[in-house]
């Protein structure tokens, strides 16, 4: 059947819009943080049930061209230990209705890759990094990468993905004393600075609401050290759409921003679905159950039947989250298994 140049729109029953994919190309990490594995990790998805290249380029045609998808990120576990990712993004890139390609990673091995990822066609990365401190980023990550990190931080950017993002979780007791010093290094070295509120989708089930840093505890300190001028929607480019409230600091052109999922929730204006590396869809990052579009490719499905598949998930998205409700319900599985 032949396509048509604009698809309908991916809608849910509430009349949100679906344009951003998460995809998850491997559960896999390099890293054990202490907020969301334990020390001894995970048992890993075998590699027969991950999608292979080939799955993944069919699936993301299909969202592109079929079902309006205009934003894809690559996300992990650790997406840069999945072999011939640059050609993978490469083709991506080269879809007739090639979405903007971004990229979350924890920045290690990005100095090797950078070049590489961003001639291929990568636009940006979003990279993961909740400590500047040596001896504190050993004990939060349960290894002694730091350099690596910041080196791949300075080779992101000298390679063009622009903006260079840094994503950092605070936690009460552990890192929320370096709110203000990471801020001022985010703006010295020109990254974009966003702050993240613990959700609860550690793999180890730990996580404490009241070691949550809140975004007003977040603005609060880096407004006794700097001034904060808010940045409307509409003024935000191409981040308009994006879940973090922005401040601009007063005096630069820095920008800092606070993504407040459990205070302040956005699920009314959220466009975003996950794909799990295992080809499981997912129409929230809280969802309780998915559908399995691997088992859609495997059995001989054509392109109408998984676009069929695919809006039937999101045409079921429930309202939010409901973190803050009595009758929250946890995902099974955990943050490192979904994708980011």
């Amino acid at each position: 059947m032949p396509r048509t140049t604009h698809p309908a729109p991916l809608l849910d029953r509430f009349g949100r819009v679906h344009t951003d994919l998460r995809v998850s190309l491997t559960d896999r990490c390099n890293l054990r943080c202490t907020y969301c594995m334990p020390a001894e990790g995970l048992d890993w998805l075998p590699k027969p049930d991950l999608l292979t290249d080939e799955e993944l380029m069919r699936l993301v045609r299909i969202a592109t061209t079929g079902l309006g998808i205009r934003s894809l990120r690559l996300t992990g576990g650790e997406p840069l230990l999945r072999r011939g990712l640059p050609d993978l993004i490469a083709g991506f890139a080269s879809l007739p209705d090639a979405p903007e390609l971004s990229l979350t990673t924890n920045g290690i091995g990005l100095a090797r890759q950078a070049d590489a990822l961003r001639a291929a066609g990568l636009h940006r990365v979003n990279v993961s990094l909740d400590t500047l401190r040596p001896e504190r980023f050993r004990a939060l990550t349960r290894r002694d990468r730091l350099a690596d990190v910041l080196d791949g931080l300075a080779a992101a950017k000298r390679a063009g993905l622009d903006p260079v993002k840094v994503n950092a979780v605070p936690v009460r007791g552990v890192n929320d004393d370096e709110l203000t010093e990471l801020t001022a290094w985010a703006v010295e070295h020109g990254y974009r600075l966003r702050f993240i509120e613990s959700m609860p989708l550690d793999a180890q089930g730990a996580w404490d609401r009241e070691r949550m840093v809140t975004a007003d505890e977040i603005l609060a300190a880096l407004g006794r050290v700097f001034t904060l001028e808010p940045v409307a929607r509409a003024d935000a480019g191409r981040d308009a759409n994006a879940p973090a409230e922005q401040w601009r600091i007063a005096g630069t052109d820095a920008v800092v921003g606070v993504i407040a999922s459990v205070t302040r929730p956005f699920c009314g204006g959220c466009d975003r679905v996950r794909l799990t590396a295992d080809g499981q869809l997912r129409n929230c990052l809280f969802a309780t159950e998915e559908s399995d579009l691997r088992a859609l490719l495997r059995g001989g499905a054509d392109d109408e039947a998984i676009e069929s598949a695919w809006r039937s998930c999101i045409a079921g998205k429930g309202p939010g989250h409901a973190i803050n409700s009595a009758d929250f319900r946890r995902p099974e599985r955990p943050m490192s298994a979904i994708g980011g």
